[in-house]
């Protein structure tokens, strides 16, 4: 009874070991090697996502930096008629808002509505800076999965071309390649999307948060303009 309890460990034992050393084998460069050539694009396209990401992240977070005291100081020195001093604040401020409000402080002195267009303008270009390359993070979550789409189907070609040519003789070997070609580009094509979708939706949600204020400090220079002279 001994011997058979022995036996049976020693065989649990190395299925482990064998199961172990299989997946020691499998790693993620393995797995992306069978994926085949459609594995370069999504790694393209991956690395553009993420560098999209970071620089854009930087760039309007830098632009969403509040100042307080901006606006109070403009509307000092528009009430002491300091025009050329609120220009030199906004060129030391340098965010979108600030360059906005130079811009309306530019066109002082003609009508209230050029004014206003003018700052309308500038502020969607400022918007308009800050979307640079979102439009590709949005081209990239539905065109990843549908890269990755693309290499599964390619991938099960080749796998029915495989048992096609092996006849009556068809193993489980002549199907791993195209299998393995399908499944790891369908998650890598998957794993792209998600990740440049909520990239771009998170980036989107900053460039609301820029705009919002934008609108509003809009509104709060236009107010002081129309504010009766004391």
């Amino acid at each position: 009874m001994n011997n058979v309890l022995l036996q049976v460990q020693d065989s649990m034992a190395t299925a482990a070991a064998a199961n172990g050393a299989a997946a020691e084998d499998l790693n993620l460069l393995d797995l992306a090697l069978k994926g085949g050539v459609i594995m370069i694009p999504l790694l393209l396209l991956l690395i553009m996502s993420i560098y999209i990401f970071v620089e854009r992240f930087i760039i309007i977070r830098q632009a969403a930096k509040d100042d307080n005291t901006f606006m109070d100081r403009i509307k000092d020195f528009l009430h002491d008629g300091k025009i050329n001093e609120a220009r030199d604040l906004c060129g030391k401020v340098n965010t979108p808002y600030a360059r906005m409000v130079a811009k309306g402080l530019s066109r002082l002195g003609r009508p209230m509505s050029d004014v206003q267009v003018t700052i309308e303008n500038a502020g969607n270009l400022e918007v308009s800076k800050l979307e640079k390359g979102l439009s590709l993070l949005a081209t990239t979550a539905g065109g990843g999965p549908m890269l990755g789409f693309l290499g599964t189907v390619c991938g099960m070609i080749q796998a029915f071309y495989n048992m096609s040519s092996a006849g009556n003789n068809v193993d489980v070997t002549n199907l791993a390649g195209g299998i393995y070609t399908a499944m790891v580009t369908t998650v890598a094509g998957l794993v792209v999307g998600v990740i440049a979708y909520f990239a771009y939706n998170y980036l989107v949600s900053l460039v609301d948060k820029v705009v919002r204020d934008l609108e509003a400090r809009s509104l709060e220079f236009m107010d002081i303009l129309n504010e009766p002279a004391n």
